[in-house]
């Protein structure tokens, strides 16, 4: 049984893989055709729709390319379609979701000094949450808000902050920044199924009936994709997020993910402009600036359990697994004695400020909490302790491995 730990972790991590792969090529082409439609110029000799042309340079070839406004007058034999970069992204974004934060909830999703949830409950909070933002948003695009996108977008960022703050009041730290950017995710890909692709085949569909397509479906398409060039940064912030617990682990976390919202909208509007003119506005790095400095400051607020009250709080039923398997006090001393200079409330390591990945390993509780973390990292792997902090010795690291194959053994 204990094997199927290093066998999910392999599986986790390949699918972590083929989610910053798939990322990759979405943001990719997002932030290309976004800059080629910005860069677009009129010319006398463009046939008739279209719009406008652009010429690049690339690997050693030219490259001419012309937009119609609509479409062309005929269906072209050869049609690309950009839809699967969005698909698979949020397909394997939602398999990791499961497997770190579903498997693995009792770890990484729940908090118990926050809400006093069961698993499931918070698996159902965890994917139903993801619906809400797109049905609210899509209302919004559907109303008469439509016409007036700046108004729109305000509305769009107050949700953003409510469930950065709903998500704060359930989950870790972690799982809160993590589902927050996997709720602005579900947006942007709803927009490419729902939205951008269906417009798209109206237009595709007319020019094969012979019909002149209308103009409004590539409108409503436009709009969306714009709305996802300035939501895809934050995104990859959230995604990142749960290497650094500056960003997750403090008490203003929810906060500082609302204003990387607001730094993703400076950055995309210094570039789209300069798309479009040839020069940005320069103001935006110095706004971005200074929404870093807030968000620096915020983080070193300090939260999270107190010695003396993970002390005194009852265990979880995951904790007193562990806590109560035979070898767990041997394994503990191992683990206190090698481990928690660095992985302290207050480190004693110089230099260090925050435990790494906001993993606390001081009381029973917190060491029972992240038994197969410290399994893997420092049981079967030697990536923890680092070596030049402190060699820890082969006994100590047979000593957790046996504790924890001890419970995996009985279930």
């Amino acid at each position: 049984m204990y094997d199927m730990a290093i066998l999910w972790d392999w599986i986790a991590f390949s699918v972590r893989w083929l989610h910053v792969i798939t990322a990759m090529a979405w943001i990719g082409a997002s932030f290309y055709f976004i800059a080629l439609d910005l860069m677009l110029k009129p010319a006398d000799h463009l046939p008739d729709g279209a719009f406008g042309e652009e010429w690049e340079v690339h690997g050693g070839g030219f490259y001419h390319t012309v937009k119609y406004l609509v479409a062309p007058a005929e269906m072209p034999e050869h049609l690309t379609w950009h839809k699967w970069q969005s698909y698979s992204t949020w397909l394997s974004g939602a398999a990791l979701l499961m497997i770190v934060y579903w498997v693995g909830g009792e770890l990484f999703l729940l908090d118990p000094t926050k809400a006093d949830l069961a698993l499931w409950q918070g698996i159902l909070i965890s994917g139903g949450s993801l619906t809400i933002g797109w049905l609210a948003y899509d209302a919004m695009c559907k109303s008469k808000l439509s016409e007036q996108p700046t108004v729109l977008m305000l509305l769009l960022f107050a949700i953003l902050v409510f469930m950065s703050w709903g998500y704060n009041q359930i989950f870790t730290g972690r799982a809160a920044l993590l589902h927050l950017g996997a709720f602005t995710a579900t947006i942007m890909t709803a927009n490419v199924f729902f939205q951008i692709m269906p417009n798209q085949r109206i237009v595709v569909a007319d020019l094969k009936a012979g019909r002149t397509p209308d103009a409004k479906y590539g409108k409503i398409a436009k709009v969306r994709s714009t709305h996802n060039n300035y939501l895809t940064l934050p995104v990859v912030f959230l995604m990142l997020s749960n290497h650094y617990p500056l960003a997750f682990a403090t008490e203003y976390s929810w906060i500082i993910a609302s204003l990387i919202f607001l730094t993703g909208v400076t950055i995309r509007h210094y570039f789209n402009t300069m798309h479009k003119t040839g020069k940005g506005p320069n103001w935006t790095w110095l706004a971005t600036a200074l929404l870093m400095i807030v968000i620096a400051w915020l983080s070193t607020a300090r939260t999270g359990e107190t010695y003396e009250e993970s002390e005194a709080r009852q265990m979880t039923p995951y904790e007193e697994k562990y806590a109560s398997a035979e070898g767990f006090e041997d394994a503990y001393y191992a683990v206190t004695g090698n481990c928690s200079m660095c992985h302290a409330r207050e480190p004693s390591w110089e230099g260090m400020h925050w435990p790494p990945k906001g993993i606390v390993l001081e009381t029973e509780a917190d060491v029972a909490r992240h038994a197969d973390q410290i399994y893997l990292q420092a049981g079967l792997s030697h990536a923890m302790p680092p070596p030049n902090a402190i060699d820890m010795d082969r006994e100590s690291r047979d000593l957790i491995v046996a504790w924890v194959r001890e419970v995996r053994n009985q279930n």
